[in-house]
């Protein structure tokens, strides 16, 4: 029987296995690290993504936002510019009553004239020249104006065909006092009652006469 010629300078006992083992497990440990490593770097650029994903809808939103505003601001300029022309160029009879000062051109006589030096205070005056206008549009003619003794707001009005005389106030406006004027003079009329002392119209939603 023929023999395996032996390998020279080998050991008996040949280290060949454990030399295989440690390459094994050498290059086992390299993939092993590539792989960790490669899914770290999918983790770290998954992560990225998302963030970046966060970011752009973050600025989605608030370039919708500042749109939005600057939208808004817009049209409240727009308004207010719309409001600021359309006042200026719209008649308001209550802004031409306040803005311009009335004179009245009827009697004015002041019973308590020695008190007050004979002058009428500009608000006074002011009322009746009002009331004097609110009174010509409903169709009356006043003809003088008395402010009575002791009072500091009550003005008594005189009208043209009636024998009676209106107690009117200054704390109230001097257009509802002149429609509750009329309306009074109505209803009497209207009950046939044409001569009458005086009509005190001086409380808002309330009239009397004698």
């Amino acid at each position: 029987m023929r023999k395996k010629p032996a390998i020279k300078g080998a050991p008996a006992s040949s280290p060949a296995p454990e030399l295989v083992r440690r390459k094994m497990h050498q290059k086992s440990t390299f993939r092993a690290g590539r792989t960790i490593a490669e899914e770290r770097e999918k983790l770290e650029t998954a992560s990225e993504r998302a963030n970046n994903r966060r970011l752009e809808e973050r600025s989605r939103r608030l370039r919708i936002i500042s749109i939005s505003l600057g939208f808004l601001g817009g049209a409240v300029i727009l308004v207010l510019l719309f409001l600021a022309f359309t006042s200026d160029n719209s008649p308001d009879p209550y802004r031409s009553v306040v803005a311009v000062p009335y004179a009245p051109t009827i009697e004015v006589v002041d019973e308590d004239s020695s008190a007050t030096g004979g002058t009428l205070t500009s608000r006074m005056s002011e009322y009746i020249g009002m009331l004097e206008v609110d009174l010509r549009a409903l169709g009356y003619t006043p003809t003088k104006a008395i402010i009575p003794t002791g009072t500091v707001r009550e003005v008594d009005i005189y009208l043209d065909g009636y024998t009676g005389f209106i107690k009117a106030l200054t704390d109230r406006g001097s257009g509802v006092t002149a429609e509750d004027i009329d309306r009074m003079i109505r209803y009497l009329a209207e009950r046939g009652i044409t001569d009458f002392s005086y009509i005190d119209v001086r409380i808002e939603g309330k009239a009397y006469w004698k």
